[in-house]
């Protein structure tokens, strides 16, 4: 073996990990865009695709939202960490659920907005929003009865999902359970949203479901539930 190649699972870990942090600054960047709501200059043919005029109109959320509750609505008293949650306290029920919630997000918009807000609205539910990316939680382990991570998984590759799985897994209390979504690309609207999202400046990893699923199993997770959508798939799995 030669004094350079003895070098090269070190060199192999630190480059996927640079590639790992430049997509997570793409998409912070991409997001923050979105809530800043700055322009997106986009080509005339992307434009005038149909999935461009429902995302504009704000019409395609609705359609293709993860509605993470019908699978694992949370439960009094439990807490809950949202993954990518965006600003996801000022939209869902949380204080119906009456459910502690705690966020990390690549967004500092998204993140400043929540922390302004969230304990406005209810301060003893609200416990607050870290920045950081999904395979570095900062929380300490077996701290949360239920994880979501929903809206985001396409963007990352499957190996990078394999380190967030782990890292969900610590944060978890035993038997807790995690809800994320993954992109289906065999429903109709995939490829026009991949080609969407790429022009707004995230790409997006088109990765067969069963590859997904094999990556769950290979974490040491069971596919508790797994309910079908109009571009993603939700699942429910424990560890």
């Amino acid at each position: 073996m030669s004094k350079n190649s003895s070098y090269s699972p070190l060199f192999s870990l630190n480059s996927q990990q640079e590639k790992w942090q430049q997509r997570i600054a793409q998409v912070a960047l991409r997001f923050n865009k979105q809530y800043q709501n700055q322009p997106f200059e986009l080509p005339e043919e992307v434009q005038a695709m149909p999935i461009f005029q429902e995302w504009t109109s704000g019409l395609l959320t609705g359609r293709i939202v993860s509605p993470f509750w019908e699978i694992a609505k949370p439960q009094k008293n439990q807490h809950c960490l949202d993954i990518g949650c965006g600003v996801s306290f000022l939209i869902y029920p949380w204080r119906d659920w009456q459910a502690f919630f705690y966020g990390q997000e690549i967004s500092n918009v998204a993140r400043d907005t929540l922390n302004s807000r969230g304990s406005q609205l209810n301060s003893k539910l609200f416990k607050g929003v870290e920045l950081g990316a999904a395979h570095q939680l900062n929380y300490a382990a077996g701290t949360f009865d239920l994880a979501i991570a929903t809206g985001f998984s396409c963007y990352f590759p499957l190996e990078y999902w394999s380190a967030v799985l782990t890292e969900v897994k610590r944060v978890l209390k035993p038997g807790g359970q995690f809800i994320f979504d993954i992109l289906n690309p065999e429903q109709p609207l995939a490829e026009d949203w991949a080609v969407l999202e790429t022009y707004l400046g995230a790409e997006v990893f088109l990765e067969p479901v069963a590859e997904w699923e094999k990556t769950i199993k290979a974490s040491g997770a069971k596919i508790v539930t797994r309910l079908t959508g109009e571009l993603f798939d939700l699942y429910k799995i424990k560890f």
